[in-house]
């Protein structure tokens, strides 16, 4: 695995995928506790997942377009949030 610089984002854009990132690992340890027995809870947790994934997802795509980042198949962009310099990882 090699990790290269492709960029950098502002500190605002950095707070954006920091705040969807926490969300996102915070829902995922949720949802190994949360059984479907608690059927209304469980379906809404589901769903927060799906729209905080899909927001995730959206950030980098608008990020990649904006900045014009490199890129390969089978690689992705990861975030440095103390310094919000955007790294490529391939694989």
């Amino acid at each position: 695995m090699v990790k290269t610089k492709v960029g950098q984002v502002t500190p605002a854009e950095k707070d954006e995928i920091q705040a969807l990132f926490e969300r996102r690992n915070g829902l995922s340890e949720l949802a190994k506790i949360v059984t479907a027995d608690n059927e209304e809870l469980y379906e809404k947790l589901v769903k927060d997942l799906g729209v905080t994934g899909m927001k995730f997802q959206q950030w980098w795509d608008s990020m990649s377009a904006k900045y014009e980042w490199e890129s390969v198949e089978g690689g992705n962009w990861e975030i440095n949030f103390d310094t919000c310099d955007i790294y490529l990882v391939k694989p």
